[in-house]
């Protein structure tokens, strides 16, 4: 993977660009909660909508996959449609032999 430095992230707020370095690091094929990542970030449970929030606006979705944070209660929103989450969470649930 390339490394955050290679992405210009000039245009995001700090709190932003923390969100979306805090998303990548949540391994492929899991998820959490937007609760459970503001947690992980050291903030209030109170903040998750802001953690959403700051995820909408991740320009780089491909390498800083923004998917695998999902509502406490459902799957949550994506730029693509949570139709493109739903097979994005699919297919990273696959084996590698079968992808």
């Amino acid at each position: 993977m390339l490394p955050a430095r290679c992405f210009s992230f000039s245009s995001l707020t700090d709190f932003t660009r923390n969100v979306i370095l805090a998303a990548r690091r949540v391994a492929v094929g899991r998820t959490v909660s937007y609760t459970e990542l503001a947690r992980r970030m050291g903030l209030s449970p109170e903040h998750r909508r802001a953690v959403a929030q700051a995820l909408a606006r991740n320009p780089f979705p491909i390498f800083f996959p923004c998917h695998r944070i999902v509502a406490a209660g459902g799957i949550g929103g994506f730029s693509g449609g949570r139709g493109w989450k739903r097979r994005l969470l699919a297919h990273e649930k696959r084996p590698a032999a079968e992808v």
